[in-house]
């Protein structure tokens, strides 16, 4: 077995590898993973994708990418083939990994490393990131069955709105996010939420690129407090399959939380999707935000699985 740059490689010798990766990411999460395995396959055949491929007999059975963001580094995936899976599989994704970790942490001007591997249980791959001094954190993979109607929300306040989300928000947004991540858990595990360029970056990656689904507009909300015009909450939502919803993002500011704003938002974009005849919506959580994670549960959500997000701050 070798371990070989993935820039050596096209998509053509990728191909079994990510349509293995389609269906374990179907069966896991109920997640559509094809439209990130087409961007994969364009980056790998313009050769700009970093990582590395653990190769056997001339066939690629597992492979780990990373992309820089300045001076942060994020891991973008780890897979190994689960179907002809050899029987040192672990030994196999802690060797990619090792290697990207390695690559990252020297690389010049690189001062942070973030990841997070959702179909990857949580504890399985963490000792090549603990060895090297990252922070762990567990993080809640929920959903929601969307056959019946969640409990409708108390009213709220009346100078707050509920409506949805156009372009124009963008810039508000950014801010009500920045804002409502101060101090928080979630601005340790993404760095993004901690300036409002960062959050605009975020936005942009989750509204413009495929990598958590297709946004979908029509289901995403913000809520606004109408005599200061400004954002005091938001939810976006991407769908994730065809019949499947994910929140990539639902905040409320700090001072506005237990106002019921948060489950007014999630009722919408609940109500939204079941009008369209989804069956689910998923959302992820830090298991160390309480109180979000009490809400989920109020509201109907299951955990359905638990992963990790690895921090390294040089």
């Amino acid at each position: 077995m070798e371990i070989l740059d993935l820039r050596h490689f096209s998509s053509v010798d990728l191909r079994s590898l990510l349509d293995d990766e389609i269906r374990v990411w179907s069966q896991l999460l109920s997640w559509d993973y094809s439209g990130s395995a087409d961007m994969i396959q364009r980056y790998i055949d313009a050769k700009i994708l970093p990582g590395y491929a653990a190769i056997e007999r001339g066939r690629i059975f597992g492979y780990s990418f990373f992309v820089y963001e300045g001076s942060k580094g994020v891991i973008g995936d780890l897979f190994v083939d689960n179907g002809e899976k050899p029987s040192n599989s672990y030994q196999v994704e802690c060797q990619l990994l090792t290697h990207v970790i390695d690559t990252l942490q020297q690389s010049p001007g690189v001062h942070r490393v973030e990841a997070q591997l959702l179909v990857h249980e949580a504890g399985a791959v963490a000792r090549p990131f603990l060895e090297q001094g990252f922070q762990r954190h567990s993080r809640l993979f929920m959903v929601l069955p969307l056959n019946h109607a969640m409990k409708p929300p108390k009213p709220l306040d009346p100078e707050i709105e509920i409506r949805r989300w156009t372009e124009q928000d963008y810039q508000s947004a950014a801010s009500l996010i920045t804002a409502a991540y101060r101090n928080h858990v979630d601005a340790e595990i993404n760095d993004q939420y901690r300036t409002l360029s960062g959050s605009l970056r975020f936005l942009n990656n989750i509204v413009r690129f495929p990598g958590c689904g297709t946004f979908d507009a029509a289901a995403s909300f913000v809520a606004v407090h109408k005599r200061l015009r400004s954002l005091v909450g938001l939810i976006l939502c991407s769908r994730v399959r065809h019949d499947v919803g994910h929140v990539t993002q639902v905040c409320v500011l700090p001072e506005l939380r237990s106002h019921g704003i948060g489950v007014s938002l999630l009722s919408a974009t609940a109500a939204n999707l079941r009008a369209k005849n989804f069956s689910v919506l998923s959302l992820t959580v830090t298991q160390a935000n309480k109180g979000a994670v009490e809400l989920y549960y109020h509201l109907g959500f299951d955990t359905k699985r638990v992963f990790d997000a690895f921090v390294w701050e040089g």
